[in-house]
């Protein structure tokens, strides 16, 4: 099997969190809020899901092409997002193409931003990701990357997500400057929400992100938000890079 036919088969465990992190509003603004300064011009989303943080950057005047790489994400995002403003298309990235510049030539150094957020741990062969990433990207244009972090917090929900690793902040900076990108910004994410990973997902190896646990932490976002500033976001359950493409 393909990792294409892999990623277009149904994805149960993969729609029940998206749904679940839909409802947790206060989370999807303090995430898109984290990376909006580094964000410019055409953006082109890959693996938007369901559209939770897509449809902020269209509510905050953005151009965007959304994708994913599941034919039912993408009718998804164009019944969610189709009559708002700013949207340009949705249409379906391979970031594990081998030849993305045949495949895909049409997008060849269109975006001036691409975000890849929760996405590149899904993909076996991540310096291939960002080498597509790159053919993507507009000289001097930017690669969001949130990652989750720490290969010691690898538990059954990295297992029912699909993800094949986690990255240190070192790992992820390591990978973005083998494949050719500048290292612009780095920091780490959501540092209480590491507590809930291991104790959910190590402990009581739980399948599934638990939905008031989930909607508990969100009504708390002002203390969670607090706790990565004191950190000097030095720790945290995601870690987040920014790849500039050098002009």
């Amino acid at each position: 099997m393909t990792a294409t036919d892999r990623f277009h088969e149904s994805d149960p465990t993969g729609f029940i969190t998206l749904e679940r992190f839909a409802a947790a509003t206060r989370f999807n603004r303090w995430m898109f809020n984290t990376i909006r300064p580094y964000c410019k011009g055409h953006v082109l989303e890959v693996g938007s899901g369901i559209g939770n943080i897509s449809e902020l950057f269209l509510e905050h005047g953005f151009s965007l092409t959304a994708s994913d790489l599941r034919d039912t994400y993408c009718e998804y995002l164009r019944k969610r997002l189709g009559q708002l403003p700013g949207l340009k298309d949705v249409i379906s990235v391979d970031l594990e193409a081998p030849y993305i510049t045949t495949q895909c030539p049409q997008l060849l150094g269109q975006f001036d931003t691409v975000v890849a957020l929760n996405v590149i741990e899904h993909i076996e062969n991540d310096g291939l990701a960002l080498a597509n990433c790159w053919q993507l990207l507009k000289p001097g244009g930017n690669l969001v990357m949130l990652v989750p972090a720490y290969q010691a917090l690898y538990n059954k929900f990295d297992e029912e997500l699909g993800h094949f690793r986690r990255y240190s902040a070192r790992t992820q900076r390591l990978l973005l400057r083998q494949s050719g990108y500048e290292v612009a910004h780095q920091q780490y994410f959501n540092l209480a929400g590491i507590f809930g990973w291991m104790v959910n997902g190590q402990l009581l190896k739980k399948r599934l992100i638990p939905r008031k646990q989930l909607m508990l932490f969100d009504k708390l976002m002002p203390v969670i938000r607090l706790a990565d500033i004191l950190s000097f976001r030095a720790f945290g359950l995601s870690t987040i890079a920014i790849g500039r493409k050098p002009l």
